[in-house]
């Protein structure tokens, strides 16, 4: 067993670059999390659940200090619409500079796409309402590092594009998407 203490992992993946370990897990009443392991990590890590939804304690009996659990590097209540995290992909792609090591998420029951930026040993949350309408399922990658969301109400898959900045990180091929900008 590489990991315990997750409740309902909603897709996990890995930073195609750092190696990194990035999981979304579901909350059972009040809080979704996203959950972190470091490439360096000789695997074992306990997560919490059942004892800890989220850093909140849930059940402790027969629990563990807390000290014993590797707690989330992102949580969120089931506030504002919220009701379930569904884990993302840290963007390798080559095209929007702003999103360049950001893992990107959602939540199921909200129309919006969040980001988290590891930074040394912080993460840093944001969140980018581009997206209309709920139902977030999944997202991918393709062999670019671009990303891409599906939205089990409507069927659609979706590319994931930065509007805000027109830097590209680097052009790859002469059929990529030139934008003029302003």
């Amino acid at each position: 067993i590489w990991n315990s203490g997750l409740r309902n992992p909603w897709k996990a993946s890995f930073d195609k670059l750092s190696g990194g370990f990035w999981m979304g897990d579901v909350g059972q009443n009040v809080w979704e999390e996203i959950n972190y392991q470091d490439a360096s990590s000789p695997g074992g890590e306990n997560y919490g659940w059942r004892c800890y939804e989220a850093s909140v304690a849930f059940n402790l009996t027969g629990c563990q200090a807390p000290s014993a659990f590797t707690m989330p590097v992102h949580e969120y209540a089931h506030a504002n619409g919220n009701c379930s995290v569904t884990g993302g992909e840290v963007y390798r792609g080559s095209k929007y500079a702003n999103l360049f090591g950001h893992y990107l998420f959602s939540d199921f029951c909200v129309p919006s796409i969040r980001t988290i930026k590891k930074t040394g040993n912080q993460f840093i949350h944001a969140t980018n309402n581009s997206w209309t309408g709920a139902g977030i399922s999944c997202f991918g990658q393709d062999f670019r590092g671009e990303l891409y969301v599906a939205n089990l109400y409507n069927g659609q898959v979706r590319k994931i594009a930065d509007t805000s900045s027109c830097i590209p990180v680097a052009w790859l091929a002469d059929e990529d998407t030139i934008k003029l900008c302003g």
